[in-house]
């Protein structure tokens, strides 16, 4: 485990030797813990790492914005050791869970498991392990109508430290990825009063 004072070097050493987790807080000296997450998720070498923000805001509008900028859990101060190392564990064994490890294709976008990419219009789009997770489940799924519930029980499983509300997010991330128009998109689809659809276009 390596601990930083300041924010400034953080993403260099991380590409160097790649860590298992971000632990980020928002107020530290020089490059802030949303700015670190920024630069995370635009790092092809960093981008699918788990990031727990720590932040003494709480507010549901702090909130979405840090799982907005990619984090897969953000932990209010005061928070006591036994609940962070909870947190920190349950996000770990999201990730330790195998994908399935067949390729999956519909249209222009292709999602390969073994290495963890994304493919849209024969470009491949950095994803967060979160997202990657989502849109595999989706696509493996197409046709089917999910509720939010059911999809943190099928993706995130550790349902105590997580909201409906942030599959809306991660929805979100995943149409601004994937959607020729994310205002108005072709394939992960809105069912009104339901959940989510991923629609194979006809």
């Amino acid at each position: 485990m390596r601990l930083y004072s300041t924010g400034n070097l953080v993403v260099t050493d991380a590409e160097r030797q790649r860590p298992a987790l971000f632990l980020l807080d928002i107020m530290v000296p020089g490059k802030d813990g949303l700015e670190l997450c920024r630069q995370i998720r635009q790092s092809v070498a960093l981008a699918s790492v788990p990031v727990i923000f720590l932040t003494a805001k709480s507010s549901e509008a702090d909130r979405v914005l840090g799982l907005e900028l990619g984090a897969d859990d953000y932990i209010p101060k005061p928070f006591s050791p036994r609940e962070l190392v909870a947190r920190v564990k349950a996000v770990l064994r999201r990730f330790e869970r195998p994908l399935p490890p067949l390729p999956t294709k519909i249209d222009e976008i292709h999602i390969d498991p073994s290495a963890m990419t994304l493919t849209v219009r024969g470009k491949q789009v950095p994803t967060t392990a979160t997202e990657f997770r989502l849109l595999d489940h989706f696509m493996r799924h197409a046709g089917r109508v999910f509720t939010r519930d059911q999809l943190l029980d099928s993706v995130w499983r550790d349902t105590a430290y997580v909201t409906p509300r942030s599959v809306d997010v991660y929805v979100r991330r995943i149409r601004e990825k994937i959607e020729p128009d994310p205002e108005n998109p072709r394939y992960l689809k809105t069912v009104r009063g339901a959940g989510y659809r991923f629609e194979v276009a006809r």
